[in-house]
């Protein structure tokens, strides 16, 4: 049952969106106007070392007014590999230089109503190059236990759709030499 896409138009757009209206036609022949939003694709890293603990910011949503921990992830720039922008990231926002990076993971944090699509990458080790050139994005920076990944999960201290399953999905990889 795949639904057909009669047009599109922009309602907004700025430098991080794009807000649109499509005219969808259902299976059954019906038409329905439905919002969709079109953003730059996001790229991340799961950076552990060898203590079997993650590189985590806790910091504050403004839209959820939430706390919570999260990998450092950021907007892929235009030109810029999805690679490169996770390294980039975790610079920025944690002050740590990511050992090389492997292609862990990419979702679609929300594929019902955006097109973003979440490059995430995971490197073993890390080494730490002064504060992050993004204070804002951090009240903390720490390393953080992988076993109690799943604690904080249930807390609600670690909520971001995409950090939860590239943690959740790391934790069932098998254990590297």
């Amino acid at each position: 049952m795949r639904w057909q896409v009669n047009s599109e138009e922009s309602l907004y757009t700025d430098q991080w969106l794009d807000l649109r209206m499509a005219d969808v036609e259902l299976p059954d022949g019906s038409h329905l106007d439905h919002r969709l939003i079109r953003i730059a694709a996001g790229a991340g890293a799961v950076v552990t070392d060898d203590r079997q603990r993650v590189l985590m910011i806790w910091r504050h949503r403004f839209i959820t007014d939430s706390w919570g921990w999260e990998i450092p992830i950021g907007k892929v720039d235009a030109g810029e590999e999805p690679m490169a922008a996770a390294a980039r990231e975790v610079e920025e926002e944690t002050g740590w230089r990511p050992g090389p990076l492997r292609p862990l993971l990419s979702v679609q944090p929300s594929n019902g109503i955006s097109d973003s699509v979440h490059h995430i990458f995971r490197a073993d080790h890390a080494v730490h190059i002064g504060a992050p050139t993004d204070p804002w994005e951090a009240e903390r920076v720490e390393w953080v236990p992988l076993a109690d990944v799943r604690g904080l999960i249930g807390k609600g201290d670690l909520v971001s759709g995409t950090c939860v399953a590239a943690l959740l999905y790391v934790l069932t990889e098998p254990r590297r030499p």
